[in-house]
């Protein structure tokens, strides 16, 4: 049987395959694979949810002004150059490369990021443009240097994630400002935020106030982690306001819910709830730090709620950590597809799951 042909490049993609939820034949289970939130979402958002459903025979206002306008709040924006999309933030950055990219543009992203980047990318018959990132003993960084390097006359767009997924390291505010210098206008830079508010650092900065002055820069956010709402599939993105036209034009007519818009908007509202968030993501973040590196392992220094997880080749390498741990009813991420093969990502989970990663990482290493 004869089928139509895709775009070229749509073939070449690697299927994407989420954190794994479940071990065959184990009941209970400490899913730490896909960086959620241990604490879920907020009363206040558990009251929206619950009001929002009086409304399901009704469209939703198309233009989610009332997320938008809480959004802006929160954040002292624009109301005017803020776009919300269903399923998180990740159909946004695929909606910024449909809208930007063209046949043999190249698009340019660091060799351990988000690998929906490189999907984007090529199903715009665009070519990826991988770039190597520093490695120190404090983790893998992002090379500015390397990233400017690669621009040619062809480049469209630069994605960077900060913090970087799946690595934990971050872009300070200098580097962002020092890469967003050397692109030229036509460049659009896309800073994938979605793991921003667990950085304290003072150094650090999501991007917002560089978009909020620069033309050719775009912020993403989500509320999947800090909320604590991955399964209602939430995001936003500030741009400039011609960028924002456009993505309005090609966006979905209703791309979010009316359960969405109301319980984004009471999310974003309680700041309480994402002090809460940090704070316990700082403080179990250390603890697990301090406990897996007396054990032996390298782990990287991590501004975000997960660590990467450094194994050694040989009988104790990452896979038979793996194996281990998931027959343990304790589920980390692969990294392989991240070209990281050998370490594994650890999510900040509840107290009794992050002791449970503990225990059984030292009963691996027989330490």
């Amino acid at each position: 049987m004869t089928s139509p042909t895709p775009k070229p490049g749509i073939l070449d993609i690697e299927l994407y395959v989420g954190g794994r939820s479940a071990v065959p034949g184990v009941k209970k289970v400490y899913k730490l694979s896909s960086n959620e939130s241990p604490l879920g979402p907020g009363a206040t958002a558990m009251a929206a949810l619950a009001t929002a459903t009086n409304d399901l025979a009704l469209y939703p206002d198309g233009g989610s002004h009332r997320l938008r306008e809480a959004i802006a709040k929160a954040y002292a924006l624009e109301l005017g150059r803020i776009v919300v999309g269903g399923e998180g933030s990740g159909p946004l950055l695929t909606l910024l490369a449909n809208a930007y990219l063209q046949p043999g543009d190249e698009v340019i992203f660091s060799r351990h990021a988000f690998l929906l980047y490189e999907i984007a990318t090529l199903a715009n018959s665009a070519v990826p443009v991988v770039v190597p990132e520093k490695i120190t003993n404090r983790g893998i960084h992002i090379d500015v240097d390397a990233m400017l390097a690669a621009v040619t006359g062809k480049t469209r767009l630069v994605y960077i994630a900060n913090p970087n997924n799946p690595t934990g390291t971050y872009l300070t505010r200098g580097e962002i400002e020092r890469l967003h210098r050397g692109l030229p206008p036509h460049v659009l830079l896309v800073i994938d935020a979605a793991y921003g508010e667990f950085v304290l650092a003072d150094d650090y900065d999501d991007g917002l106030k560089l978009a909020a002055r620069a033309g050719n820069v775009a912020v993403t956010h989500t509320f999947s982690k800090i909320h604590g709402l991955a399964g209602l599939r939430l995001g936003w993105v500030y741009a400039p306001q011609p960028v924002c036209d456009v993505l309005n034009r090609i966006r979905g007519p209703f791309n979010t819910s009316a359960i969405q818009q109301a319980v984004g908007a009471a999310a974003i509202a309680d700041k309480a709830h994402m002090d809460a968030a940090a704070a316990y993501n700082v403080r179990w973040r250390d603890w697990l730090t301090r406990e897996i590196r007396t054990l032996g392992l390298r782990v990287d220094d991590s501004a975000a709620n997960f660590l990467l997880l450094h194994f050694e080749p040989g009988a104790q390498n990452a896979a038979a950590a793996d194996a281990f741990l998931c027959a343990h009813g304790v589920i980390l991420r692969q990294t392989s597809a991240y070209g990281l093969p050998d370490c594994l990502r650890l999510t900040i989970g509840t107290e009794e799951a992050n002791r449970a990663v503990a225990a059984a990482l030292k009963e691996f290493l027989g330490t």
